[in-house]
């Protein structure tokens, strides 16, 4: 079956090119449960077999990443919390699964936006709490094309060093995942400190 949602995909991504890839990653990053290993991996694979160039397809993955961050941000801050929790059902959005997301970009900050990209089950949705705080647009934009980016490169660097070997890429996959979780503890870590050694020297 994942074989052949791979498959399917190569020859979409083939058809469509480079927007096929900017579509794919615009939904993957609104409410559709779509993941973007099965997009951006494929890709890789392309532009290893050099149907597709290599940067651009880095580049347009990131594109349409930030363009379904920032639609789901516009989203949340023109119509508010009870549109997405009355339209939200639909797509797996409780009201519990908001709430967390607001607290973990409370508790955050604007460095949520970044983090939240490299985080399972957060990636989609990190910006909606985002978007109903109002976060500052170029901020945002900033941070989830960093995070987007990071995550980008390595699906499509899984693609085009282990070609269509799915067993590999499972494996690295999951070796990408839990790297990326322990940058998110370590990334928020240092900012953190840095935020309270800047307050104390004010204090000062």
């Amino acid at each position: 079956m994942i074989h052949e949602i791979a498959q399917y995909l190569l020859n979409t991504i083939g058809s469509m090119g480079y927007l096929g890839i900017f579509f794919l990653m615009f939904l993957e990053s609104t409410f559709f449960p779509f993941p973007s290993e099965i997009i951006m991996v494929p890709a890789g694979y392309l532009a290893f077999k050099g149907e597709m160039n290599l940067y651009i397809v880095v580049i347009v993955g990131i594109i349409g990443s930030v363009a379904g961050a920032l639609f789901n941000y516009y989203l949340a801050m023109h119509f508010g919390r009870k549109f997405i929790l009355k339209y939200g059902r639909y797509f797996f959005i409780k009201k519990e699964t908001l709430d967390k997301l607001e607290t973990f970009f409370f508790k955050h900050g604007e460095l949520s936006t970044f983090n939240g990209r490299l985080i399972p089950g957060i990636r989609q949705l990190i910006s909606l709490p985002a978007g109903l705080a109002r976060m500052n647009i170029v901020k945002f934009s900033l941070y989830s094309a960093l995070g987007a980016g990071i995550w980008v490169i390595v699906l499509v660097a899984l693609g085009y060093l282990l070609g269509s070997n799915e067993a590999l890429i499972s494996e690295y996959l999951r070796s990408a995942t839990v790297i990326a979780l322990i940058s998110v503890i370590l990334i928020t870590i240092f900012y953190v400190v840095r935020n309270r050694r800047r307050k104390e020297i004010l204090e000062d």
